[in-house]
């Protein structure tokens, strides 16, 4: 193999073995954590105990901006995306017994800003 076709090698193929800038770009992506439209109502209700018992879930209140719409998903989702924010983001914070779903579109909505 001459130089000039080692080099074109080298320069074709260096690009695709990076130090992991690409799973880097991935990672630093914004994702939030929702709770999965199919969970039932006992495990949405375990999520919001539990997430709540370690963040603070006062923008859940009434009077509050997340407040409503005043439906058990809904809660569901802004706790356990709370829980998920404040530990990190990883796959394992937003696994709650498989009712969690990582999403990357903003859940936001009105003035509930999903962070």
């Amino acid at each position: 193999m001459s130089k000039v076709t080692l080099s074109i090698l080298v320069l074709v193929f260096l690009p695709s073995f990076t130090t992991g800038e690409n799973l880097t770009n991935v990672n630093r992506q914004k994702t939030w954590c929702v709770a999965k439209p199919s969970s039932d109502h006992a495990t949405l209700a375990a999520n919001i105990d539990y997430s709540c018992s370690q963040v603070d879930c006062r923008i859940l209140q009434k009077g509050c901006p997340c407040f409503s719409p005043d439906n058990l998903i809904n809660h569901a989702s802004i706790a356990m995306n709370i829980y998920y924010q404040a530990n990190g983001r990883n796959n394992w914070n937003c696994y709650f017994r498989n009712s969690g779903l990582i999403v990357m579109t903003d859940p936001s909505y009105s003035n509930c800003i999903y962070e």
